[in-house]
């Protein structure tokens, strides 16, 4: 891409101007709506599996229901970044972003949506452990070397965002300074570099190519020796269970990285499908994700009714009792069944 013409190189870009998404514009007020409605819908969704993993004793002391606890913040943060300039860009208000809003916008976008991806291959492969390996499942997979892995999965993610932002943001900025996005992302924003992108899309066709392709070919191989094992199982209820829990992350992974290989692996290429492609990963997938999980994953909804039976049995209990009862039933213990019996002897007391 060379550098725009009718500009000057003494002149320095403080903001963007963000243009959104086409519209009519009798529709603005519709769709200010149905998006604030999918922002408050995805916060809500991902807040619920945040409080039920954590509550319930019997998911946060799994590694599969940490990893699905870190992907409902990681989709909360992501919604986060982009969804409110969206809203905003449907209201009279000022679309402009300042420059430096418009880096740590870009920053922050790679740096989640990168770690989702590692996230998504380690769930891989922690299936693949439970599935495949289950008599060395408690040894291979921890609750202390999965707390490494996410770790890992927030560094490397971090890093890639790193690179990708100051790659972008390094070179010089003249005008024009619209936007034809409706974020900040590298495609859209070093089109109004003034200077030669050609080193810029490689890197990002190789770094994003390198990252997704190979968690994309991870995963994959992940759930080809899944299927496998799962086809084993005898009896017809175990692989049912087996294809429901895998289904679930699948389905996921799959609305996931297709829209991803669609924007990014295509260098220097623009489609007018672009913004409804984009969309659909940084808006739909935060939101799909809970209702993926609560609906395909019975341990889930099982915490769900287990959480919504105690909290109705405390709210008929008497104050002093409800304190008891609370610590019993939220605390970690070798047990997750409640005892009626101590129930009624704590009342007494």
């Amino acid at each position: 891409m060379k550098r725009n013409k009718n500009t000057s190189m003494d002149t320095v870009v403080t903001d963007f101007i963000l243009l959104g998404l086409s519209h009519p514009p009798n529709l603005r007020t519709l769709l200010c709506l149905v998006f604030f409605s999918i922002y408050i819908l995805t916060q809500l969704g991902n807040l619920l599996i945040l409080v039920t993993v954590w509550a319930d004793p019997k998911l946060h002391a799994r590694p599969m229901y940490i990893l699905l606890g870190v992907l409902s913040f990681l989709d909360m943060w992501l919604s986060s970044v982009i969804v409110p300039l969206i809203i905003l860009n449907f209201t009279p208000a000022s679309k402009a972003i300042p420059f430096g809003g418009c880096v740590a916008q870009l920053y922050f976008f790679h740096f989640l949506g990168s770690t989702q991806c590692f996230l998504y291959t380690l769930m891989a492969y922690d299936r693949y452990l439970a599935i495949c390996q289950p008599l060395h499942y408690p040894v291979l997979m921890n609750g202390k070397l999965c707390t490494i892995l996410v770790a890992g999965a927030w560094v490397a993610g971090s890093i890639h965002g790193s690179i990708q932002a100051t790659l972008t943001f390094r070179l010089h900025y003249c005008g024009p300074n619209k936007v034809d996005y409706f974020f900040c992302d590298i495609p859209a924003v070093l089109r109004l570099a003034c200077a030669d992108t050609k080193v810029n899309e490689l890197v990002t066709f190789v770094d994003i190519g390198v990252v997704a392709a190979s968690c994309f070919m991870l995963i994959l191989l992940s759930y080809a020796k899944i299927v496998h094992a799962i086809l084993k199982i005898r009896t017809a209820d175990g692989r049912r269970r087996a294809f429901s829990t895998c289904g679930s992350h699948l389905t996921v992974v799959t609305v996931y990285y297709v829209p991803c290989i669609f924007i990014y692996l295509r260098a220097g290429s623009k489609s007018p499908l672009d913004g409804a492609v984009a969309v659909f990963y940084t808006v739909v997938t935060p939101l799909l994700n809970p209702l993926i999980y609560t609906l395909r994953n019975q341990e889930v909804k099982s915490a769900l009714k287990r959480i919504t039976r105690s909290s109705r049995t405390l709210s008929k209990l008497p104050p002093r009792t409800q304190f008891y009862y609370s610590r019993e039933n939220f605390m970690p213990r070798k047990t997750t069944q409640v005892s009626y019996n101590n129930i009624e002897i704590l009342a007494r007391k």
